[in-house]
């Protein structure tokens, strides 16, 4: 049976850390380095509590983990530096996530890459993902209102001339599936450093490696 235009997705929305790129381990790598700076000491537990946010609550709670007097501005300068020095070396894709690239653009469902992640840090890791697989980016700094508000799942589908209902958003943190869900997309949990529920209109996967397109379709079918 031949799916017809309301059974296909309208677009295909990506996150980014954790879901199409192992950024989390650059993430705790750098985390780690400046909380040795602090003084302190920083443990897989402390990373869970980030997976989804951004930067500046990153670094209000690494200066509250730390006792430390050093402003969470400055923080925040040390976390970008140091994953923008990885990111410029390295850009980890994770299983499946490339091959998963490739057969959405070829099946030509419309693209956009939705992060928390600053521009100035999407920019290097978007050297080694491929600009060319998304018809749009976002950047949490391109927002008001972070994940996991909908504003950047209600920002990206509109600029697509997308209706959230039929759009698809893989994501890998309860943060970012609030986000989806939210604006009302479907999404698919991709579960990397926490544990992922269940949810109306979610469907969970191992990894991305799970997903292709006529996977895509099914949900709409």
């Amino acid at each position: 049976m031949t799916l017809g235009a309301g059974q296909v997705p309208q677009a295909v929305l990506f996150d980014m850390d954790g879901t199409l790129i192992d950024s989390e381990r650059l993430w705790y790598e750098t985390e780690t380095e400046v909380m040795e700076r602090l003084g302190g000491e920083w443990t897989p537990d402390d990373q869970a509590k980030l997976i989804g946010g951004n930067l500046a609550v990153a670094s209000d709670y690494m200066v509250r983990r730390a006792g430390t007097d050093v402003p969470a501005e400055q923080v925040g300068r040390w976390l970008m530096a140091g994953m923008l020095d990885r990111m410029r070396t390295n850009v980890p894709m994770l299983p499946g996530a490339k091959e998963l690239l490739v057969g959405v653009r070829a099946a030509g469902f419309p693209t956009a890459l939705v992060t928390s992640t600053h521009r100035a840090l999407l920019e290097p890791a978007l050297d080694g993902i491929g600009r060319d697989h998304f018809d749009l980016t976002l950047a949490g700094d391109e927002v008001s209102r972070t994940k996991p508000d909908p504003e950047p799942y209600l920002t990206a589908c509109a600029r697509l001339g997308a209706d959230p209902a039929r759009c698809v958003v893989l994501e890998d943190s309860p943060n970012g599936l609030a986000s989806a869900e939210a604006a009302g997309c479907r999404t698919v949990a991709v579960p990397g450093f926490v544990v992922i529920g269940d949810a109306p209109g979610r469907t969970r996967v191992a990894s991305l490696a799970e997903v292709d397109v006529p996977f895509l379709r099914s949900l709409f079918a």
